[in-house]
């Protein structure tokens, strides 16, 4: 499920967990487990095994589990998102492939954020799905991308190939695929070589305000929630499917 290497202090953490890596249970308690382990490492490696770094919730698996397995998934998602944003050490994130929803959320999550070649996309199209971001889904999500970039990642669901998800703000940096683990590792021998209570406190600094409002949004929580177990919803998400998944 989750592949975990140390190499000179640095964890690599390597999603393999199916074909899509697609985020149900067992794979969000997976990683908010690998994250607290990793706490004290000199840096984070987060990337997958396969041309897919993340295709986002497993919406097959959602809509068979239905309200009782919302209820299960929806405060680990949640629980994922704030882990990502209150690691404490240098967090980066390699993305082999296509990172759509929850997979692109988690890569433009990382303190850098690289995206090998080729035609893998990055987006976040929640809507065109047919659900709500979770508040902390949507509060990393406004940390993160430029502004005047959020109404057509947010509203119309764009997908961006790599060197348009670059200019776009949405990932760092752009990698040849047979160069993105050496690009990565070299990336977090340089973010382990800072100072690490300065590096700690200053992404604090940064993030904090977004923990914060999370927080706060207790109530956009359940009405989120409310609309993850509505039927309506699921015939949304089944027609998404219907029309976007081969069969």
């Amino acid at each position: 499920m989750i592949e975990r290497e140390t190499n000179d202090g640095i964890v690599t953490l390597r999603l393999a967990h199916g074909k899509a890596n697609a985020l149900d249970v067992e794979l969000l308690e997976a990683l908010i487990a690998a994250l607290a382990a990793a706490a004290d490492a000199r840096a984070v490696i987060l990337t997958a095994g396969g041309p897919i770094f993340s295709a986002g919730v497993d919406l097959f698996r959602l809509l068979d589990g239905g309200e009782a397995y919302v209820r299960r998934f929806f405060p680990l998602l949640t629980g994922f998102i704030r882990a990502v944003l209150a690691f404490p050490g240098p967090l980066v994130v390699a993305s082999t492939g296509h990172a759509i929803a929850g997979g692109g959320v988690m890569l433009m999550g990382g303190d850098y954020r690289l995206m090998a070649e080729g035609n893998g996309r990055v987006g976040a199209p929640e809507l065109l799905v047919g659900v709500p971001m979770p508040p902390a889904v949507l509060e990393l999500v406004r940390a993160v991308v430029p502004p005047h970039r959020l109404n057509a990642l947010l509203y119309q669901g764009r997908t961006y190939l790599p060197h348009d998800a670059l200019a776009n703000g949405l990932i760092d940096e752009v990698v040849p695929a047979d160069a993105l683990a050496a690009r990565a590792h070299e990336v977090a021998t340089q973010l382990a070589a800072l100072s690490p209570g300065a590096f700690r406190l200053t992404k604090h600094m940064l993030r904090a305000p977004v923990l914060e409002r999370i927080a706060a949004s207790a109530a956009e929580d359940e009405e989120a929630l409310a609309l993850w177990i509505a039927p309506e919803t699921h015939a949304r998400i089944r027609d998404y499917l219907a029309k976007t998944v081969r069969k």
